[in-house]
């Protein structure tokens, strides 16, 4: 019967499998990251089209094609949105790590603007009034005052948000791409024993979360000074 150092041995030490491992977490980091830039940027963009829409009208076009947006990227699943991207519209690119990016951004950003909406939504109209007041215009007193408040208020959420695309990431696979989990699944494949190898793997996402949730923490601490 083989120990528990027999197994560790196997699964990550024998002919550097722990590889598989290490490359996927970088591929995963990778993506996480720049889909993350694409769904804060396309995001807030998104709220704030939708917000000044609901609040002071207009924008009718571009409401519209947000919202057909929001339908669609937050109606299907993750992974059918990763296969879509890679076989039918960016099938031209080989990169695919591009492809996931672009997928999980567009994925993100659907989610990112609904919570960045309802921070809009939720300041009061007289801030608007007081910007005009101090002679700022509509997209300055967006830019300067309403979205620093609304991004305190929904920052939690947000975070949610991002812990969440960090672990949807894991479907990455489904495009024959090395990400963590796929590191995991080959080296199962090769050893024929799952518990060490997924086990290694949920652990890894489980730290990362865990200093994100930690990070987080540590910048909500730090707004709530900045307010008093």
């Amino acid at each position: 019967m083989q120990t528990f150092i027999d197994k560790l041995t196997q699964n990550f030490i024998e002919d550097d499998r722990y590889m598989y491992l290490v490359k996927g977490l970088g591929n995963t980091l990778i993506i996480t990251l720049f889909a993350l830039l694409i769904g804060i940027a396309v995001g807030f963009l998104v709220a704030v089209i939708r917000s000044t829409h609901d609040k002071h009208g207009g924008l009718g076009f571009l409401n519209a094609i947000c919202k057909l947006y929001l339908t669609v990227w937050r109606g299907t699943p993750t992974v059918v949105q990763v296969m879509i991207m890679y076989y039918v519209i960016l099938v031209s690119v080989s990169n695919k790590i591009v492809v996931a990016v672009v997928a999980f951004g567009l994925n993100s950003a659907a989610y990112v603007a609904e919570i960045v909406r309802s921070g809009i939504m939720s300041i009061d109209e007289g801030q608007f009034e007081a910007g005009r007041s101090l002679g700022l215009n509509y997209s300055q007193t967006m830019r300067l005052i309403i979205l620093p408040q609304a991004f305190k208020n929904v920052l939690p959420a947000l975070g949610n948000e991002f812990i969440t695309l960090l672990k949807e990431t894991s479907v990455s696979g489904y495009i024959g791409m090395m990400d963590l989990t796929k590191g995991a699944d080959i080296i199962r494949s090769q050893t024929y024993e799952a518990m060490m190898p997924l086990l290694g793997c949920a652990a890894i996402y489980l730290v990362l979360v865990m200093i994100l949730t930690a990070g987080l923490r540590k910048l909500e601490g730090r707004l709530r000074k900045s307010d008093r």
